[in-house]
């Protein structure tokens, strides 16, 4: 038999069923377009993460208190408490020559009060410098003013949220506000959205960064933010971080310096790890797919044993035959496939239009995978039903036996 005779041989024993072909062909599909999907959804995240990253600067320096340790036991368990970082230690930082920004962090928690209304939120003291360091924007007024980060104004910076529990739709700038136990007036309203430095950017209060120190009555800070000039002068910026804080801290180096850089390549590859896991998860339909086409086609030998029987009658050999099985479990995998394919990139387009904000779009990869493992188990378990129609005596399948 010719291939085009096999293929017309195929087709029209799945179009003579057309219920039980589409059932297959449904489970196919299905595993196929949740492969597309979920890996969409994955590389999405990841994408959608990294690119937060790195639109915050790829050339950011974080300074924590604290040396991590290879063990892995923290320094206050072994009786070593890591030395507070401080506002000299910010301004000391910034006489590096590979700095071009830093802004100190001081990080704690205060009621926001103004006319009777009242709310928790994160007090967040630092500089002007936090403003260009972390690409925030502003929907109305100014951040806070540049000068000598060791005076405290009376000045305060509100996230967008913050200001519409507090003022609705009356303007905040110019307004006082109460945080803790000291008046603010308030000369700003940011416009950003997201978490930044663990908090959300539109619950926050930004003040200076000794204002904090004084409200919360601690000199420390729990950050401070550092911005390189370069990518390329990162690692030399990164070196005079280090020694700066090492002759300021009598010769030890009690900090840790974690690099935007790192911190974005961890997040990929967390997400990467997480596209495999959920693309694995969705396979596993596809061999459920794969074992649905293998009780069809069992079931196909077993109702058409006379037909087998006079293909052989008329001298066609065990391989004819068992090319003709695998030739329909093939059809069908690969319809099955295509058909995957168009229903998950269908999802995906309109998931891209109803959440505009992620990137979505599945990894060539994942398409390819998808195709091939459905193909694949198409011929691996439609192999034992073409096998055994193969081994069927002629005569006895003439009988229908």
């Amino acid at each position: 038999m010719r291939p085009a005779d096999v293929f017309g041989f195929a087709l029209g024993s799945l179009t003579g069923h057309p219920l039980r072909t589409a059932l297959t062909l449904g489970a196919t599909a299905i595993g196929v377009a949740s492969v597309v999907l979920l890996t969409s959804l994955g590389e999405a995240a990841r994408r959608y993460v990294t690119g937060e990253f790195a639109s915050l600067g790829t050339h950011l320096l974080i300074v924590v208190p604290g040396r991590s340790e290879t063990s892995g036991v923290p320094n206050v368990f072994v009786g070593q408490t890591p030395r507070d970082l401080t506002v000299a230690d910010a301004l000391a930082l910034t006489k590096s020559p590979g700095v071009r920004r830093v802004a100190p962090l001081a990080l704690g928690s205060a009621p926001v009060a103004w006319g009777g209304r009242e709310r928790e939120v994160p007090v967040l003291g630092s500089t002007a410098e936090l403003l260009a360091l972390r690409h925030w924007e502003l929907a109305r007024g100014r951040f806070l003013p540049a000068g000598d980060p060791e005076r405290a104004p009376a000045v305060c910076v509100l996230g967008a949220r913050v200001s519409r529990e507090l003022f609705g739709p009356r303007e905040a700038v110019g307004e006082w506000v109460r945080i803790g136990d000291r008046r603010f007036r308030v000369i700003g309203v940011l416009a950003s959205e997201g978490r930044s430095i663990g908090v959300d950017v539109e619950e926050v209060a930004i003040v200076p960064v000794a204002a904090a120190q004084a409200l919360f009555d601690s000199s420390s800070l729990v950050r401070i933010l550092v911005e390189a000039r370069s990518r390329e002068a990162l690692p030399r910026a990164l070196d005079q971080v280090l020694a700066t804080l090492r002759d300021r801290h009598q010769g030890e180096e009690d900090v840790t310096v974690v690099t935007q850089d790192a911190v974005l390549a961890t997040f990929d590859r967390i997400l990467g790890a997480l596209t495999l896991a959920v693309a694995g998860i969705a396979g596993v339909s596809l061999g459920v797919a794969g074992i649905l086409i293998m009780n069809v086609m069992l079931v196909v030998v077993s109702q058409r044993t006379a037909e087998i029987g006079l293909l052989k009658a008329l001298g066609a050999p065990r391989g004819q035959v068992l090319a003709l099985f695998l030739a329909e479990a093939t059809l069908l995998s690969a319809v099955g496939a295509a058909a995957g394919l168009a229903l998950g990139y269908g999802g995906d387009w309109a998931l891209a239009r109803a959440y505009p904000a992620l990137p979505l779009g599945p990894p060539a990869w994942a398409a390819a995978a998808a195709t091939g493992v459905a193909l694949a188990t198409g011929l691996v378990f439609g192999a034992a039903p073409a096998r055994r129609a193969a081994r069927l005596d002629p005569v006895q399948a003439l009988t229908g036996r």
